[in-house]
């Protein structure tokens, strides 16, 4: 079952409108807020980027429908932030603490984030799992796109792909493993593709049959064709 996040390829939620070449960066002051407070919670070092793409796609329907981009980053901060014991409802409700948190020697300091955001977060790792496809080769992915290692949990198999057909375009190594990583079970790394589908493969009624959408796919979303 796919969460409501999961939207490629589906009908009835309108055409997807590019912003103008001239737009700003932040359509409102509170967006650029949002980013930075995301980004400096995720050096408390209490989540990985799998947890929290997990903990936005947990968020209710009729909320993630409504929700604008920048309110469903805030909304599932606020989740992780209470799951893991950071803070209290209080906290978020602006309860003054009487002790420094601790956490607190963890904050991200004004005059490291560039550095910090330059290093960015490489998921390259080594994995004794054997590369079982190469370029060229034809591959199908799973038919039920789902977490295999958590029931309901986070993958990276859109479900518009899920059964279809395609081609290896190349090997990106080995890399974690989100359907993992996501649910404190281990990174457990394995080789990471870019696969090629026809747009006749993923659509019934393609505007371009020729057309090419490349993914990246783990290995064990994929079996030989």
């Amino acid at each position: 079952m796919t969460r409501v996040h999961d939207m490629g390829g589906r009908f009835g939620d309108g055409a997807v409108v590019p912003e103008a070449e001239d737009a700003p960066i932040f359509a409102k002051d509170w967006h650029g807020r949002a980013l930075a407070v995301t980004v400096a919670s995720d050096f408390l070092g209490q989540w990985n980027i799998d947890i929290k793409r997990h903990a936005r796609e947990c968020l209710l329907p009729q909320d993630y429908s409504r929700f604008s981009y920048y309110e469903k980053w805030i909304s599932a901060l606020a989740d992780m932030l209470v799951d893991k014991g950071v803070l209290t409802l209080d906290d978020l409700r602006g309860v003054e603490r009487e002790t420094t948190h601790p956490l607190a020697e963890r904050a991200l300091k004004a005059e490291e984030v560039a550095s910090a955001l330059a290093k960015g977060g490489p998921s390259e790792r080594p994995s004794d799992i054997a590369v079982r496809f190469q370029s060229g080769d034809a591959v199908q992915t799973l038919r039920r796109s789902a977490n295999r290692l958590a029931e309901g949990g986070h993958t990276r198999l859109p479900a518009y792909a899920a059964g279809a057909t395609g081609r290896v375009v190349r090997l990106h190594g080995t890399h974690v493993l989100p359907d993992s990583n996501a649910h404190g079970l281990g990174e457990a790394p394995e080789p990471l593709y870019a696969v090629a589908f026809s747009a006749s493969e993923l659509w019934a009624n393609p505007e371009h049959p020729s057309d090419e959408v490349v993914l990246d796919l783990w290995q064990s979303y994929l079996e030989p064709a």
